[in-house]
Formats: C-alpha cells, structure tokens, sequence
C-alpha cells in the first residue's frame, strides 16, 4: 500500500473515534460529519492507492469512486451510497437546523464508516499479495 494511501486510512481511523466520542456527548449533528469523513478520506486512499488519482473535492472523490469501485464491483456498492448519503448528512449537519439527526443516525453511520474502512483495508491488502 502506498503510503499516503496508509496515512489517509490512518486519518479515518482518527476520525471514526472522534464520531465515537462526540456521540458519547450527545453531539450526533456533528459526529455524522466526522463520520463522513472518515468514509471521504477511505475513498481518497483507494483512489489514490489504485489509480494515482489525488483529488480534494468531495464531488469528484465521491464521483470517482463510484465509477472505479461502485459501477466495476470491485468493492460492495453501497459503500458509494454510503458515502452519498454521509455527504449529505454532513452538510444537514454542518449547515442545517433542527435537521431531525439523532443519536440512531449518527451509530449507525459511524458503523457504516467502520465497514466502509475494513473492506478498503481487506482490498488494499488483498491487492498488495497479488503485485
């Protein structure tokens, strides 16, 4: 695996604790936006890792990576949906009032996160054994 690749699943490690954390303090509008992005910096290193391709906006990472991964089933397209629907939660989050996102919403989607982060790293690592 790259090592920019590693530092960015690293980075949504980090970012999945910290949605722990913050759902812990009743915070969940703004645990989903750590949520996702830990699923935008998972999506950035497969991007990165398997086609060079270094992209920041969150348009092109989440369109990129349907493309590449989602439309070629090399990875469960719900993770594309995943990342979608966790783009526009965060935006409800950041942006929103009285956005209706509760604590339920906010688990669920750092779950989502969670899996989204172990398949990328089952991918990566299944990928590295075949080079």
């Amino acid at each position: 695996m790259k090592d920019y690749s590693s530092k960015l699943l690293s980075k949504a490690l980090d970012a999945i604790e910290a949605a722990e954390a913050l759902l812990n303090i009743d915070k969940a509008e703004i645990a989903v936006g750590r949520a996702y992005y830990s699923m935008f910096y998972v999506a950035e290193a497969l991007l990165y890792n398997e086609f060079d391709l270094k992209l920041n906006q969150h348009g092109q990472v989440i369109a990129a990576y349907g493309k590449n991964f989602a439309k070629t089933k090399a990875l469960d397209p719900k993770y594309h949906r995943w990342l979608r629907d966790g783009f526009d939660k965060r935006i409800s989050g950041d942006y929103g009032v009285d956005t209706g996102i509760e604590e339920d919403i906010a688990a669920n989607m750092i779950n989502q996160a969670r899996e989204f982060l172990e398949a990328a790293q089952e991918y990566l690592e299944s990928s590295t054994d075949e080079e």
